[in-house]
């Protein structure tokens, strides 16, 4: 039987409106840092692409009683970077940040740029680690970021041993591999050959650009691949695009840091929907 035209264009629409209703809404959630930071004036309005923020079990308890590693940043460094999205790019940015969760639920497929803070820090059981695997294997991208060190200190893992336990529940049979500078990824915008660390607001402040002591002097631009070898997992080890990101408003945090940050940011962001 063959379907009117406009039979056809009301399934579609019908369609179309179950994605949407799909989608969970945006809200703000307690953060370690901030609780009374101000809402852009068009953070309703639709648009075509959405950075989401992974919320995440950590393996500590946050200052305020509950688990809030996810949170380092948050939101201030979202908004500061989505509105750099908007003026260094044409991608049609939500001027908001998306928060969601590996709960089993299908809303994580609706937002397919993940970024993760603190990962040194997070904790995936079996079943979130195995939706982050699904989920990258459909086709989605998790860059993280802000974890620093990788050797035990007095007996306690380091923030690269933790990071890496959970992500071997991800991709057990998937390595992690340094970046070549000849990898699309930092040529999709901007030519990147020529990087360096991007330090925290804190350390920048002492004038250093490493944490964690000799274990976090080297920064690591790292990925892991798909089948294809497109980069699925992008890992900034040693390094704090996020207060980059957070601080880019103030004077005082060094400008060719923040710029950096961005440019990174922005390259990988293109690379995600180009790749």
């Amino acid at each position: 039987m063959r379907l009117t035209s406009s039979l056809l264009l009301l399934l579609i629409g019908v369609g179309f409106w179950s994605a949407l209703r799909a989608q969970r809404p945006f809200r703000q959630y307690e953060a370690l840092e901030y609780d009374d930071f101000p809402l852009p004036s068009d953070y309703q309005k639709p648009a075509e692409w959405t950075r989401a923020r992974l919320r995440y079990p950590g393996v500590f308890r946050g200052w305020r009683g509950a688990d809030l590693s996810w949170t380092t940043d948050y939101p201030r460094s979202d908004r500061h970077l989505l509105q750099g999205v908007r003026r260094l790019t044409r991608i049609d940015s939500r001027s908001v940040e998306q928060v969601v969760d590996l709960d089993g639920s299908d809303d994580i497929y609706n937002w397919p740029m993940l970024y993760a803070v603190e990962v040194g820090h997070w904790a995936l059981n079996e079943q979130q680690a195995a939706q982050l695997r699904d989920f990258l294997l459909r086709g989605g991208f998790l860059m993280v970021d802000d974890f620093h060190g990788d050797q035990p200190y007095h007996g306690v893992s380091s923030e690269w041993q933790v990071f890496v336990a959970s992500m071997t529940k991800v991709f057990p049979d998937r390595p992690i591999e340094e970046l070549d500078n000849s990898n699309p990824i930092f040529h999709t915008i901007y030519d990147l050959d020529q990087r360096f660390q991007v330090p925290g607001w804190g350390a920048a402040r002492r004038g250093i650009t490493y944490e964690a002591g000799a274990t976090g002097m080297t920064p690591h631009w790292r990925g892991i691949f798909d089948d294809k070898g497109r980069v699925m997992v992008a890992i900034c080890h040693n390094m704090d695009l996020g207060d980059a990101w957070e601080w880019s408003d103030d004077p005082r945090y060094p400008e060719k840091f923040a710029s950096l940050a961005y440019r990174i940011a922005m390259n990988y962001f293109v690379y995600d929907l180009t790749h």
